[in-house]
């Protein structure tokens, strides 16, 4: 597969390429790292164990560095591929000033910053850190056989690599790189668990916040209103008054009464003229 060409022009890979080229032209006698040709977001490394009494003194261990596509913003992050009896085998481990927030990753520091505080994390507790229970046996003797270990894709053992890292370093003064204080190291999948952790915890206190605002001591109880308790308005029956007939209305009555007799009266006689 013919090399990825990437473009320059963007931040991200103007930094990894600076990078790449500070470690070449500086090289480290303790470790090496590079881009792949297919992607520079894909490096190998290749890192020296921390010098004696640790009992990864004899030990070249080799892994892979994955960056970020927001790099150097965000850390870049490991897998050992050569077993230690420290890390998990290809097991993806963070760094970060916090144990819990990655995104407290210092931009200023970088891959050689990281492989330095990974060389000086061997040394500590692996169940403070999360790492590998074995014993010291067991980790000296997977030291003393890492320097044959191969990486399939580099095609080279971990002692060829650095053999010709020393070679590259020369013979000068082996300076001591420091690991800054603020910088600790994790599991990726440990960070997100964490991460859910607290966010459920956020949402347990707001919940019991909000049950503290509403009931302050025993919880309130809602009773349901009876027919009595609710209020209703009272409809007064009206009176209807009823008016005794006045003397005009019984005269009225009398006179229509008169007429229609006298109107039948007319009307009979007028017939009667007819039959006779």
């Amino acid at each position: 597969m013919p090399p990825t060409t990437f473009t320059s022009r963007t931040p991200t890979i103007k930094r990894i390429l600076k990078e790449a080229a500070e470690i070449t032209t500086n090289p480290s006698p303790d470790f090496s790292a590079s881009p792949l040709e297919t992607n520079l977001f894909e490096w190998h490394f290749t890192l020296r164990g921390p010098p004696s009494p640790s009992p990864y003194a004899n030990g070249l261990y080799h892994g892979r560095i994955s960056l970020p596509p927001t790099y150097p913003l965000r850390p870049p992050s490991f897998r050992f591929l050569t077993p230690s009896g420290r890390f998990e085998v290809n097991r993806e481990i963070c760094l970060s000033i916090s144990g819990h927030h990655e995104e407290t990753w210092q931009p200023a520091w970088g891959v050689r910053t990281a492989l330095v505080a990974l060389r000086s994390f061997m040394d500590t507790d692996g169940a403070q850190l999360g790492g590998v229970k074995s014993d010291a046996e067991t980790r000296k003797r997977w030291a003393s056989d890492s320097a044959d270990w191969t990486c399939l894709e580099c095609g080279k053992s971990n002692g060829v690599l650095m053999q010709e890292q020393e070679e590259m370093a020369g013979e000068g003064e082996r300076g001591t790189e420091e690991v800054p204080e603020e910088l600790k190291l994790g599991y990726r999948e440990d960070l997100g668990e964490t991460s859910t952790e607290k966010k459920d915890v956020a949402k347990t206190e707001v919940k019991e916040t909000e049950r503290r605002d509403v009931a302050p001591g025993a919880p309130a109880q809602i009773q349901p209103q009876s027919s009595s308790q609710i209020p209703v308005r009272r409809i007064q029956p009206q009176q209807v008054q009823v008016l005794a007939p006045s003397s005009w209305d019984v005269w009225l009555d009398k006179a229509i009464m008169a007429i229609g007799c006298l109107l039948a009266f007319l009307i009979l006689r007028r017939l009667m003229s007819f039959i006779v």
